[in-house]
């Protein structure tokens, strides 16, 4: 089966910054790696899963506009969501329901100016 998503990258302006929000986000210390000239700081993924990473270099801006990227926060995405502000970011739409099927989502702005949304089904 295939995936719509199989790798994403959020910009980051101060990359040590950054890891340090997500990873205080996610309660978990984000591996890190230079790669061709690029600091990046990985998501935690199942192998083989869909995973992605906090990456700053040449070419890399933040934006809340354009595409939004949905961070799984199972089992429930209250608990990121309430680490959001104490990292340094900003809360944008609090958890709120989609459908019974479908579960909840919220958005926030992270320290780096992206808008990112959480997701989870309860």
């Amino acid at each position: 089966m295939k995936n719509a998503l199989n790798w994403f990258e959020i910009p980051a302006l101060d990359f040590t910054r950054a890891v340090a929000f997500y990873s205080r986000l996610f309660d978990f210390e984000m591996p890190v790696t230079e790669m061709m000239g690029y600091n990046m700081g990985f998501f935690d993924a199942e192998r083989g899963g869909i995973g992605g990473a906090v990456v700053e270099g040449e070419g890399y801006f933040p934006s809340h506009k354009g595409s939004l990227v949905y961070l799984n926060a199972e089992p429930d995405l209250q608990v990121a969501l309430d680490r959001v502000e104490n990292a340094g970011g900003k809360i944008l739409v609090p958890k709120t329901l989609i459908n019974e099927q479908l579960g909840y989502f919220a958005f926030f702005t992270d320290t780096e100016g992206n808008k990112v949304a959480l997701h989870s089904m309860k």
